[in-house]
């Protein structure tokens, strides 16, 4: 992942915040509210969830999703952007998975891959792209 690329406006306020409040949808348009560890590089930032998550359910059928700063627990505590994910693979997500394990090294970097193993879950990792509102 390249590091040197300016960060997006859109993505500032998530550059210095471990934790961002993701807002997937439903298959009937409700909302739902999900704090996740984030990473930023560039106009990008990404996101590690697993194959049975409701949150990865979720955006594999609608990908587009809002995001605020927030809270560990979920309480935003910035405005949130729209934002679309993409569900990465390969040296992309291997990339994706080395930026959030900076961002919490013990945490991201050795518990939540290991948990993943142990649970025989497959770990996926999102690219969120910013959007203009429409």
């Amino acid at each position: 992942m390249a590091t040197n690329t300016p960060t997006a406006p859109a993505l500032e306020p998530f550059v210095h915040r471990r934790t961002a409040l993701l807002t997937s949808y439903k298959r009937d348009g409700n909302p739902v509210d999900t704090p996740v560890t984030i990473a930023v590089a560039g106009d990008r930032a990404f996101i590690r969830s697993y194959d049975k998550a409701w949150k990865s359910k979720r955006m594999k059928n609608n990908p587009e999703v809002r995001l605020a700063p927030s809270t560990v627990r979920g309480r935003p505590v910035g405005s949130a952007i729209a934002a679309r994910s993409r569900l990465l693979n390969g040296e992309e997500a291997a990339g994706a998975a080395r930026a959030i394990a900076r961002r919490q090294p013990v945490l991201q970097g050795i518990f939540v891959p290991l948990f993943h193993r142990l649970a025989r879950y497959r770990t996926l990792h999102y690219e969120l792209t910013p959007v203009a509102d429409g």
